[in-house]
């Protein structure tokens, strides 16, 4: 693996840092058993990466979700975006908006919320 150059990585690292929120729904769903798990995200592009890692280490904030990805392993579990914000949305109703299409999804897919 090549080193990478200071200039580049601190570029990239600026870019991150500019990057728009991304707002939205997203599901995890069990293969093995059908369950389905909606939760919302300021970066719903991004949120898959650090759920699975926090799964994987065991330190999953729901505990019926942990318990699922335990017992059937990474392999059996899939993310899906479900609803994403236009990027223009009104900053004032993002959160009621994003909790009111949760709510949607959540009920539509009988899945449990995410916290």
């Amino acid at each position: 693996m090549a080193p990478v150059d200071a200039k580049a990585r601190k570029a990239a690292v600026a870019a991150y840092k500019e990057r728009k929120p991304a707002y939205g729904v997203f599901a995890v769903i069990c293969n093995a058993t059908g369950e389905a798990w909606v939760g919302r995200s300021r970066h719903v592009d991004t949120e898959q990466n650090g759920l699975w890692f926090a799964l994987r280490l065991g330190g999953g904030r729901h505990k019926g979700l942990q318990s699922a990805w335990t017992k059937h392993g990474q392999d059996q579990f899939r993310f899906e975006e479900l609803d994403r914000l236009r990027d223009d949305y009104p900053e004032i109703g993002r959160m009621d908006e994003l909790a009111r299409r949760a709510a949607l999804w959540q009920a539509r897919l009988q899945a449990e919320a995410l916290p």
